[in-house]
């Protein structure tokens, strides 16, 4: 699908590591960039290392560490010898396996990981004890004297990477596969920026310059990076230009000079704040003092008086309860700008400012995270806020030796590693709402810092086969000495159930692209940071490497009123790719739903892990099932009940939908895939992309239930936009359309597996009757 925001698309022209797949992030892709099949990691700098299985992989030991509690019991039992006997085994292996993922996916960017059942050649996530030079850091000797008060390190660099750190990443990077790669990618990256001119201005409506300040970002932390990697002095010169520029003394005008770095926009301010306060700090050693004094005075006139201003008047709305990317971003941009100067600073605002932005970010950002461990917004903007937050805490610890209880105010912060795993399907993510605009300096790196500050090794193993792992970032909160695989022992299906936002994620495998994943939200429909769409019911599905029902995604974040939702008649709710009528739910007298509604929710799986191995083969009786009473989210309904399951050993999807409404009821599905319906009964359709098939059925159908297709647009009698709503070529709706009455909807999804496959016809039965042996088979 075409679905996908203009500005995006037409950015990504020069894609790298840094920013998205030609897609809107919803896996639904412009048919011009459409490419099935895969690549290898080379086609973004990444080296391939092919993967050598061997027989003997030992894991789940546990050190002076605190383990996965899956490793907890076998480990704590272990001796001294057999302990060390054991981390120089999974060493070993590790260093014998390399790198686990072989390929990538080019259509959807997702790791290819070798097909194999021996048992022996994965073990499960843990962090293997080692003072080895070779697979570990050295300790951080600063210790601030008075750990209660805020004092910098007396060397340099302060921020992310100390000294000690940059020492010991060559040997690191000689004896571990996935140092190589990264720090082979971030210097193929640095030299393809180096011979591009210095970013541009361009002011992009409401979205301001944010798209020139993450991609200055990127570039200051790849040409510091490589200029320390081989002390070229030509990267500190271009990085000096690339400054030049966003101060507005290059060969191009860089904004008006009373408010260059665009504060009325203020994540653009602290993303050029955070990117100075890098640059500043990483190449400090040869910064002359008149550049220096530049930097500073750069950045205290477009940085950081303007940040005062923020948090000290109520122009710094992101400080008031703003529990998503804005608060994090805003707070970590002015952090690290304010430790990078701290002591050099004669105007005293980087002592000021931090004396602010820690316990803001304490108060807000940390909370971004729920009870169940899901983000606040989307799932895309998850990217955004952890990177700030990260980024934040990172800063301080190095800087300071502290994180002054940024990590640990939110007690269920550590679990969001777990919404990421879990919100990422086969293709892309269950990318529901907003997805923002480009990542440039974004990625979900994020979860090797918080594999390694709450001891969750399983995080750090699945971002580092992803595309977007390598950058400096990882290069430093990647830890050498982790060892398994993070599927070993990871269950399938998990469901999310804080009051805001109920989903549920549920799959056949962790590591093959062509299997089965469904994902389904109920939730609120407010309290998401003005991302959401109405959309309670919606789902999506991959099956065969490709997504068959998904996301449109943003629509143009200049619209007029697109980020008013206050009101049921809000301007957000007339655009398509906001309205109930463009998800994958019911809609009821083609009208949204109710902003108001407060869905509940039940669930149950049979608790599936996968095993060590990469070829998942799950007993028959696995299953799962999601469903949700969402009668609160409709006006013209007295029940509206849906629910998901997957059957026949994960081969099969079951949506069923009990409805009771005054007025026309409509089923809706999104898809790319080209849909030829049967012409004889209108109750089952046959779905082809991508060389693939979908069976689609009815199951005990309603009298006068057929199926349809239409265009995904407005209908004519919706209220019109303040502004030309987006077109969304390429795609096609599946629809179901019926009066007013009482129905049970039952629909069938069949992927056509390869090989032979028995597929089986379930019973009927009420969604309130579920369990999950309900539907086996007599």
């Amino acid at each position: 699908m075409s679905a996908s925001y203009d500005n995006l698309n037409a950015q990504n022209q020069n894609h790298n590591m840094y920013t998205e797949p030609q897609h809107n992030g919803s896996g639904y892709i412009t048919p011009a960039s459409r490419k099935k099949g895969t690549s290898n990691w080379i086609k973004f700098g990444i080296p391939v290392l092919i993967v050598v299985i061997v027989a003997a992989v030992v894991g789940g030991v546990v050190g002076s560490r605190k383990k996965h509690s899956s490793n907890a019991a076998a480990a704590s039992s272990q001796s001294a010898a057999s302990a060390s006997a054991a981390a120089s085994a999974a060493a070993s292996a590790k260093s014998a396996l390399g790198k686990f993922a072989v390929a990538t996916n080019s259509e959807f960017m997702m790791p290819i990981y070798p097909s194999t059942t021996d048992t022996g050649a994965f073990s499960s996530p843990t962090f293997v004890p080692s003072s080895d030079p070779k697979n570990s850091w050295p300790q951080d000797t600063f210790k601030p004297s008075n750990p209660d008060v805020l004092t910098v390190r007396p060397d340099r660099p302060r921020l992310i990477a100390p000294a000690y750190k940059w020492a010991a990443l060559p040997n690191l990077i000689a004896n571990d596969p996935y140092l190589q790669s990264w720090n082979a990618t971030i210097f193929k990256n640095a030299s393809d920026y180096k011979a591009l001119p210095p970013v541009v201005y361009f002011l992009d409506g409401d979205s301001g310059i944010l798209d020139n300040a993450r991609d200055i970002k990127r570039r200051l932390k790849a040409f510091a990076y490589v200029y320390r990697m081989t002390n070229d002095t030509s990267w500190v010169d271009r990085a000096w230009e690339e400054i030049q520029n966003a101060a507005g003394n290059g060969t191009t005008t860089f904004g008006p000079d009373v408010d260059r770095w665009n504060s009325g926009h203020f994540l653009d301010t602290a993303e050029l704040s955070a990117a100075f306060g890098i640059a500043y700090d990483w190449l400090y050693d040869v910064w002359t003092p008149d550049q220096k004094s530049q930097i500073i005075s750069t950045l205290i006139k477009y940085g950081l008086q303007p940040g005062v201003t923020q948090v000290t008047t109520p122009t710094g709305w992101w400080r008031n309860n703003i529990t998503g990317n804005w608060n994090c971003v805003c707070n970590s941009g002015l952090t690290m700008a304010s430790l990078a100067i701290l002591n050099d600073d004669p105007s005293g605002l980087a002592k000021q400012l931090l004396q602010t932005t820690v316990d803001n970010a304490k108060n807000n950002c940390a909370q971004a995270v729920s009870t169940d461990g899901s983000w606040a917004e989307t799932a895309n903007y998850w990217y955004f806020g952890t990177t700030g937050h990260a980024e934040m805490a990172a800063s301080l610890l190095s800087a300071t030796g502290s994180h002054y209880g940024l990590m640990d105010v939110n007690p269920n912060y550590q679990k969001t590693g777990d919404f990421h795993m879990y919100i990422s399907g086969s293709t892309s993510l269950f990318n529901y709402g907003d997805h923002g605009p480009n990542k440039y300096s974004t990625t979900a790196n994020s979860m090797m810092f918080y594999a390694d500050f709450y001891n969750q090794p399983q995080y750090a193993l699945f971002q580092r086969d992803q595309y977007d792992a390598a950058e400096p970032w990882s290069m430093f909160w990647y830890q050498p000495n982790i060892a398994g695989a993070f599927w070993d022992g990871k269950p399938l299906d998990h469901f999310f159930d804080n009051f805001v936002d109920q989903w549920g994620s549920m799959r056949s495998t962790w590591t093959d692209v062509n299997g089965l994943y469904v994902a389904i939200k109920a939730g609120m429909l407010q309290y998401h940071q003005t991302h959401n769409d109405l959309d309670c019911g919606d789902f999506v599905l991959d099956a065969l490497g490709t997504r068959w029902a998904g996301e449109l995604g943003s629509a143009d974040y200049r619209s007029p009123g697109y980020f008013t939702s206050a009101l049921q008649d809000g301007q957000r709710w007339m655009y398509y790719r906001k309205m109930t009528e463009g998800q994958n739910t019911i809609l009821i007298n083609k009208a949204n739903q109710n902003l108001n509604a407060a869905p509940t929710i039940k669930f149950d799986t049979s608790n599936t892990t996968q095993g060590p191995t990469t070829v998942n083969v799950v007993d028959q009786d696995s299953t799962a099932f999601f469903t949700t009473d969402m009668t609160s989210a409709y006006f013209d309904a007295t029940s509206v009940k849906r629910g998901i399951r997957l059957l026949n050993g994960r081969k099969q999807v079951l949506l069923q939908d009990e409805v009771t409404a005054s007025q026309g009821v409509q089923w809706r599905m999104h898809t790319n895939a080209t849909v030829n319906i049967d012409q004889s009964t209108f109750q089952s359709a046959t779905l082809t992309l991508d060389g693939q098939t979908m069976k689609v059925q009815m199951l005990n159908p309603p009298n006068g239930a057929k199926f349809s297709t239409t265009t995904a647009k407005r209908f004519d009698t919706d209220p019109t936009p303040p502004v030309p709503d987006q077109d969304n070529p390429g795609v096609t709706v599946l629809i179901i359309d019926l009066p007013a009455g009482t129905y049970n909807l039952q629909v069938l999804f069949n992927p056509q597996w390869p090989g032979s496959v028995n597929y089986v016809t379930p019973p009927s039965v009420a969604l309130d009757q579920w369990t999950l042996r309900s539907h086996d088979s007599s």
